[in-house]
């Protein structure tokens, strides 16, 4: 039986993620969900590690949760219930708040939470073949878990349209309402686009990389006040005063590469 989650770590520091049930269109159970909380954790202690990449195999991302582990729910009590839906909270807060840049790769459809594994990184490609919906609401559930980050990714107006309907929408519907970055016609142009992603990153000082990505979590939604303004100058004060931001400085007016560029 082949492994269900693939980790592959290159020699510059890209981890790839791959979500390996392609018979099953990836979907979630009870193992893949503990199997992505540990492969985050552990990608993101490895110090060698500077951006993860989130793919599936096969023709699919992810189809969202996996039917026979759907079936256990009926006969579980609301304590059983709630403890379940935890982990999947838990693992998709992991991915969210993961100090590395994330990138997901949408190779096909993402539906339910697949919808939320995408909302949860960084930066999304999605080939134009590739499908999304958020069909809870046929089965009489309701996309909780996936929500804080869906509706971060798209807006509220766009979720009481899709979380209601359950209507299937493209890869360009996806790049409009925000949930997707790029939209490219194939899994070659997938490879490009990554790379060039992946490329961009890896010229940035790693700790600013994750500081600013921290940033984004901490000024979202807070009012431009007083308290604000001094947190902010606190942050970029200690990055100026950071030896990564003293290196960075330096190779700037040295009209040189700073050290974290290896080539």
């Amino acid at each position: 039986m082949s492994d269900i989650i693939l980790t592959e770590i290159d020699e510059r520091g890209v981890a790839t993620v791959t979500l390996n049930r392609p018979d099953r269109h990836n979907a979630f159970n009870e193992e893949v969900i503990a199997r992505l909380t540990e492969t985050f954790g552990v990608i993101e202690a490895d110090p060698r590690t500077r951006v993860m990449v989130l793919t599936g195999a096969g023709k699919s991302f992810s189809a969202g949760a996996d039917l026979n582990w759907m079936r256990k729910f009926i006969d579980y009590s609301v304590a059983e219930n709630i403890a379940d839906a935890r982990k999947l909270a838990a693992m998709l807060d992991t991915l969210n708040s993961l100090a590395l840049p994330t990138i997901a790769c949408v190779n096909g459809p993402a539906y339910g939470g697949g919808v939320g594994l995408v909302a949860c990184c960084d930066i999304a490609i999605a080939t134009e073949p590739a499908l999304f919906a958020l069909t809870e609401v046929r089965l009489g559930l309701t996309p909780a878990t996936i929500s804080p980050y869906v509706v971060a990714a798209i807006g509220a107006r766009q979720a009481r349209r899709y979380f209601l309907t359950a209507e299937r929408f493209d890869a360009y519907a996806a790049q409009a309402m925000g949930l997707v970055h790029e939209v490219v016609p194939d899994a070659d142009e997938m490879a490009v686009m990554r790379e060039q992603l992946v490329d961009a990153i890896l010229k940035n000082g790693p700790g600013a990389v994750s500081a600013a990505k921290e940033l984004v979590f901490a000024v979202n939604g807070r009012p431009i006040d007083e308290a604000l303004q001094d947190d902010t100058a606190r942050r970029i004060a200690e990055r100026r005063t950071s030896e990564e931001g003293q290196e960075g400085l330096a190779a700037f007016f040295e009209k040189r590469k700073p050290k974290w560029i290896k080539s």
